[in-house]
């Protein structure tokens, strides 16, 4: 008998699926000169807003939008020939990543290609050619086109950034997942065309150079007395809402009293910033977005540069210093797009001439309380005279040499500028007032409300008040030096009845001018330091008190003379 064969079963499991591996994202990066359309491209290409961010081992910042896999890197635009932080910035990220989509202009399509092209040979990629609009279409033109990718084996796809085909997005999209590799050695048959836009008053040898600065100078006092209007209703319906909250603090100890609701205090000065900085900052970023997006800065730097060569400046720094008035933040930063020859020049020139959205609304506020508007025009004409002669002093004698070209793209087209190019425009501003700006305002909120608690600043003001007879001023004036000097909001207190009664117009004009000029706001200053050095942050501050000393016993002594 056969003894039962005892049998196992054994269970195998299904094999385990490979796992997948994610898919690999391809990274380009836009190059091409300033003003050919490289923000409008990336943005149609992807229908993202950009989220900027740094490059790594530098402050400068490049915009990226995704699509899917790919991410588009918009690079800074280059200045050819040019030594701005922002040009070594994209030639940086060039160097960095392999495949490039090389934007070209095709109003000076044959110049563009001659100093691009060998910055891109032995790397991948594709060439677009913006404002091809503008060019007449003809065989002649589709030919010189289709001999340039037969020559090169590169792609070259003509379009209109700012009305993208969806076709067009499709074929640009699809090419770069196959890049071809730029030629080390080409010379590219010379398109033989080149389209100037049509000259406009700004153009004119005589008048331009005013109208421009007339432009200029139009956002930052339409902004300032609208966005001041809005303030002046908004603000007493918030002070209202906040006498609760107030009282209810009020039974706090003494320094967190001060901190919150102390002259310095974070609830105090909340209103002041939100209420009142906050709407002109957003409406002089909305305002610059739409000159940006029309073409009309370029068209502003151009008309300014042969003005500005004796005080070692360029027409794109004056529009930079003109930003100011917003708010010194990003005007500081955005001087990483000036040539290192002029940038500290141009940082001074903002740290002192640029009256911010505070300093400018409290001066208008202390001659409104006055009873005198019209202090304003001498104010701006003095302010500008100075922060001219100041510059001039301050600036390297190579940058004022007739033999600076001081380096300035060619003038663009203007254009009626849509919703979505204004706001891509303007977010930059915004996100650099709201991500460094305030920040910095609140710590220095806190540090002004504990010296304050202390009895510092009284003490350093009890220490100034003989000084303030050198300007011809009464010892009242030298709180709202102090103060001002801390924050710009601080002139306000010249508008308090018991001062105003003391000062003649011309002490009114002398102390607003002084508090105005004698220091950069604390918030500048950090801003300026982080960006050069704290030696050069220093320096600049002892030599615009100087200057503002000497400027303002001009105005004091000077006028009464005149007087």
């Amino acid at each position: 008998m056969t003894s039962p064969v005892a049998t196992t079963t054994v269970f195998v499991s299904p094999p385990s699926p490979m796992p997948t591996a994610p898919p690999t994202q391809r990274t380009t990066v836009i190059v091409g000169k300033e003003s050919t359309g490289k923000s409008e491209l990336a943005a149609a290409l992807t229908g993202q807003s950009p989220i900027s961010s740094n490059i790594q081992g530098s402050t400068l910042a490049c915009e990226s939008y995704q699509t899917g896999d790919d991410i588009l890197i918009d690079s800074p635009g280059i200045l050819f020939r040019s030594d701005t932080a922002t040009t070594r910035t994209a030639l940086a990220q060039l160097q960095a990543h392999d495949t490039i989509l090389l934007v070209i202009k095709a109003t000076h399509v044959d110049d563009d290609l001659t100093d691009l092209l060998p910055l891109a040979a032995g790397k991948q990629g594709i060439v677009v050619i913006t404002f091809w609009d503008k060019v007449l279409p003809s065989d002649f033109t589709r030919q010189v086109v289709r001999r340039w990718e037969q020559a090169s084996q590169v792609r070259f796809i003509p379009v209109d950034a700012r009305h993208l085909h969806p076709g067009q997005r499709l074929q640009i999209l699809q090419s770069l997942q196959t890049p071809a590799p730029f030629p080390q050695q080409w010379q590219p048959i010379p398109a033989g065309w080149r389209i100037e836009p049509v000259p406009t008053w700004l153009e004119h040898p005589r008048w331009g150079g005013l109208l421009a600065i007339a432009l200029l100078l139009l956002p930052a006092v339409v902004a300032v007395w609208v966005a001041n209007g809005v303030a002046g209703v908004l603000d007493p319906l918030l002070q209202a809402g906040l006498a609760p909250l107030a009282a209810l603090l009020s039974r706090l100890p003494s320094l967190p009293q001060e901190i919150l609701m102390g002259r310095y205090g974070l609830i105090t000065m909340g209103p002041l910033l939100f209420v009142w900085a906050v709407p002109t900052v957003v409406l002089y970023a909305l305002f610059l977005g739409a000159y940006k997006a029309s073409g009309l800065v370029e068209r502003l730097t151009v008309a300014l540069h042969p003005w500005l060569r004796p005080f070692g400046l360029s027409g794109r720094d004056l529009v930079r210093v003109i930003m100011g008035f917003g708010c010194n933040v990003p005007a500081v930063i955005s001087t990483r797009a000036c040539s290192g020859c002029s940038r500290q020049t141009c940082i001074s020139a903002i740290a002192f001439g640029s009256a911010c959205s505070y300093q400018f609304g409290a001066t208008l506020g202390v001659f409104s309380a006055a009873n005198l508007p019209g202090l304003v025009v001498p104010y701006l004409a003095y302010l500008t005279l100075t922060t001219l002669i100041y510059t001039h002093l301050v600036s390297p004698k190579a940058a004022r040499s007739t033999h600076n070209t001081l380096m300035i793209e060619r003038r663009t087209f203007l254009e009626v500028p849509r919703w979505s190019a204004i706001w891509r425009e303007t977010q930059g501003t915004l996100n650099q007032f709201f991500t460094n700006a305030i920040p910095i305002f609140l710590l220095i909120t806190l540090i002004a409300s504990v010296l304050d608690w202390l009895g510092l600043i009284t003490t350093l003001a009890g220490l100034i008040n003989p000084l303030m007879g050198l300007f011809n001023l009464p010892p009242e004036a030298a709180l709202p030096v102090i103060l001002a000097s801390i924050r710009k909001d601080g002139l306000l207190l010249f508008a308090e009845p018991g001062t105003l009664s003391v000062l003649t117009p011309l002490q009114i004009l002398t102390g607003v001018y002084l508090a105005g000029v004698l220091l950069p706001c604390l918030v500048t200053a950090l801003t300026i330091a982080r960006e050069q050095s704290v030696r050069f942050a220093a320096a600049l501050m002892v030599r615009q008190a100087i200057a503002a000393i000497l400027f303002s016993l001009a105005l004091a002594w000077g006028g009464a003379v005149l007087g």
